[in-house]
């Protein structure tokens, strides 16, 4: 018997490598990311409207997480809180990229998304202006991610995890719970190093 994360797994899958066929050939990522050393290259502007170097995060764990506010997997903003609020005191720092680029999931201006995040979840790490994280219009920064993973966001709420020295070493797609095991364990170790 199927669950409906199960069925929501096997949609996001589908619908992934349908689109997947059209924009990735069509959409390759931009070879200027390849010159990048980290992530500390970049600098991105807050929900708030401030730049913010990432390089502010160095030394510490960091996970990037494409997210949107219409989504089935909206209430991942639970557990990617829980998570950050456990570790946050070890190292850990989550990164969330509103990007209405999977069905216009995320309609709203940066007032609303910010409204929205903590009035239903509490949302208390660090929220970015949004930004496109797919085709021809791919940010650099996940441009970066997807050079050195070799994934591509599939849908919201694709998970990045960064080492210490700002060097992506992990991917998980949307339907792979914040809090799941396989994360929690790699989360755990990249802490330890």
């Amino acid at each position: 018997m199927f669950t409906k994360l199960t069925l929501m797994s096997l949609f996001i899958k589908l619908f992934s490598n349908l689109m997947g066929g059209i924009t990735a050939d069509n959409h390759p990522v931009d070879a200027s990311a390849a010159t990048v050393p980290d992530i500390y290259a970049f600098t991105m502007e807050t929900l708030e409207g401030q730049q913010q170097p990432l390089d502010a995060y160095r030394g510490k764990v960091v996970m990037i997480v494409n997210v949107a506010s219409k989504c089935g997997l909206t209430p991942q903003y639970e557990q990617l809180q829980a998570i950050y609020t456990q570790y946050q005191e070890r190292g850990l720092v989550i990164l969330g990229f509103p990007a209405n680029d999977f069905m216009g999931q995320e309609p709203g201006s940066a007032d609303e998304i910010q409204a929205f995040c903590q009035r239903n979840y509490g949302v208390s790490f660090p929220m970015f202006a949004k930004i496109s994280v797919k085709g021809k219009d791919m940010h650099p920064l996940f441009q970066y991610l997807v050079q050195e993973t070799g994934d591509k966001p599939s849908w919201n709420f694709q998970k990045y995890l960064v080492n210490r020295q700002g060097k992506p070493v992990a991917a998980f797609d949307p339907s792979t719970r914040p809090d799941d095991q396989q994360i929690i364990a790699r989360i755990e170790q990249l802490l330890a190093e």
